[in-house]
């Protein structure tokens, strides 16, 4: 692999590179939809913190079932009154020694709290995450939701909407642009003599928007490559992914594709057969039924389910094996990555 490895452009000239990106081409296409598992790969319900046994191995048989994308979540500080550590270790590390150990699978963040984050050092980071993984490198971003973590880096809650477009708009401007110029209240100033290295292996890693992020849907919608937020009702699922659709053809044209995805808590119950019950933040459901579920939410135009089921009491290498059996059929991948 080198540097300035590419995608050919199709004939008639350059492609839009979330269209090109490997691990968008896996997840994201319209009238599909696609499942991926929110980290980590263990079920812990009574306890904040997961053990992390095994979860190369479990990160490994996700991969070989065709489950479509893995989802780190960041979590920088343990705050016991939420109760939750994530996947414990740090994303975009985590991301790496993933994308060593699997072959296929999208390695996404959900989402990187993008106000605390140097967004130059990001860029770095994420580029370099882009080429190691062969374009398996997805960028979910978030404005975070606990105020007590913001007074460690001094920066005020208050502001996280407006330091996210700002780190934003540094962020795509130094990975877009050859030695590029701008100028940021809040990140430096560039003239125009440095360079971000490694560019993008396909032009651009795709960002996902994880929620609002505090910024207005019309605002997502023109300056980022998808959505990715809780889960309505079921009767609204099509007014939510209609109203995006809409959205992103008012703002880039008739022809345009942006993804809407969902998100939840998952409780996967042994029986099969056990009906669809909406719960805090998630579902609690048989398999039957959540591919049901699946199937309204792919017709009202929904595009990913980014499930999280460790709320769930069953072992978790049961429950994926429910999953690839008996949910992932009907929901595959859409186009492999070369291993």
């Amino acid at each position: 692999m080198t540097l300035n490895w590419k995608p050919e452009a199709a004939s008639g000239g350059v492609v839009s590179a979330p269209v090109q990106h490997p691990g968008n081409r896996r997840l994201f296409s319209k009238d599909r939809l696609t499942v991926g598992l929110i980290l980590p790969l263990e079920t812990h319900p009574d306890t904040p913190a997961p053990t992390m046994r095994n979860h190369i191995q479990m990160a490994q048989r996700a991969d070989e079932y065709g489950i479509g994308a893995l989802w780190m979540r960041d979590v920088p500080f343990y705050d016991p009154t939420y109760g939750d550590t994530g996947q414990v270790f740090e994303p975009l590390i985590y991301i790496a020694t993933l994308a060593a150990a699997t072959k296929s699978i999208a390695l996404g963040t959900a989402g990187i709290v993008l106000p605390l984050r140097e967004p130059k050092i990001l860029a770095k980071q994420v580029t370099s995450l882009d080429h190691l993984s062969r374009g398996r490198m997805l960028l979910g971003l978030s404005s975070g939701d606990r105020p007590a973590e913001y007074p460690l880096f001094d920066i005020d809650f208050a502001t996280r909407g407006e330091r996210f477009r700002d780190a934003y708009d540094v962020y795509r401007t130094v990975t877009d642009e050859d030695f590029p110029t701008f100028k940021s209240p809040r990140f430096g100033n560039s003239h125009g003599h440095l360079d971000l290295l490694p560019k993008p292996p396909f032009d651009r890693t795709p960002s996902i928007a994880i929620g609002r992020g505090q910024q207005s849907i019309e605002w997502i919608a023109k300056s980022m490559d998808g959505l990715i937020a809780p889960s309505p009702a079921v009767e609204n699922l099509p007014v939510f992914a209609g109203e995006w659709a809409n959205l992103v053809r008012s703002v880039h044209g008739e022809h345009t594709f942006k993804p809407i995805g969902i998100a939840g808590y998952l409780d996967l119950v042994e029986d099969r057969n056990h009906p669809f019950q909406r719960m805090r933040a998630g579902f609690r459901t048989g398999s039957r039924a959540l591919a049901e579920f699946l199937e309204t939410a792919r017709s009202a135009g929904v595009n990913h389910a980014a499930l999280n089921p460790k709320i769930s009491r069953r072992p978790y290498d049961e429950l994926m094996a429910d999953l690839a059996e008996n949910v992932i059929p009907s929901f595959p991948s859409i186009v492999p990555n070369a291993s």
